[in-house]
């Protein structure tokens, strides 16, 4: 059986370290990277097979690092894993060519199912029950928020304007986790 190579970049050096010990536990190999630019390095001497990728890398994205991942390590997968949830930031990372997208918190296992989802059309539909089922306000505040963020580059200043909201509402509302639904 060969074991395959994970990428870990994750900021929470605790949790990073109990992922690590699991995956491990399931015969994964794991490298750590706590930043970007860690993350840059370690593509450059190793060959990874997935790549999970923290959203939020204190306070910067990750999402510039799938495209320097994908043109690196061509046939890698790559799930992105965040505390933030939102369409917007979804939608954004499968354009640039994460395979899939996890919200925390998540165990090894809810990992790694989401990790072997060789493409998103093997991604079950959702039952019709949540199909059904509207979001709250709060939600959609959070997701509407989510995509003016995205579509101002993630510049606070410039989304509370145009959100027409002062800009330390708008940081307090970012600093809170998402409604479930």
């Amino acid at each position: 059986m060969t074991v395959k190579n994970i990428l870990l970049v994750e900021d929470d050096e605790v949790f990073a370290r109990a992922i690590s010990r699991a995956l491990e536990q399931r015969n994964y190999s794991v490298a750590h990277a706590q930043t970007s630019e860690q993350a840059k390095q370690l593509i450059q001497s190793d060959g990874f097979d997935y790549a999970i990728l923290d959203l939020n890398l204190g306070g910067e994205t990750s999402l510039n690092l799938i495209p320097v991942i994908k043109h690196k390590l061509t046939g890698i997968h790559i799930l992105i894993l965040t505390g933030y949830a939102s369409i917007a930031t979804a939608v954004e990372a499968i354009k640039l060519g994460a395979d899939n997208y996890l919200a925390k918190p998540a165990d090894a296992d809810e990992i790694l199912s989401a990790m072997l989802v060789e493409g998103n059309s093997d991604i079950p539909e959702p039952s019709e029950s949540s199909k059904l089922e509207p979001m709250s306000v709060r939600r959609l505040e959070w997701e509407h928020i989510q995509r003016v963020l995205m579509e101002n580059n993630g510049n606070i200043s410039a989304t509370a304007r145009q959100l027409k909201m002062h800009r330390r509402t708008l940081q307090r509302k970012l600093q809170k986790r998402p409604v479930a639904k």
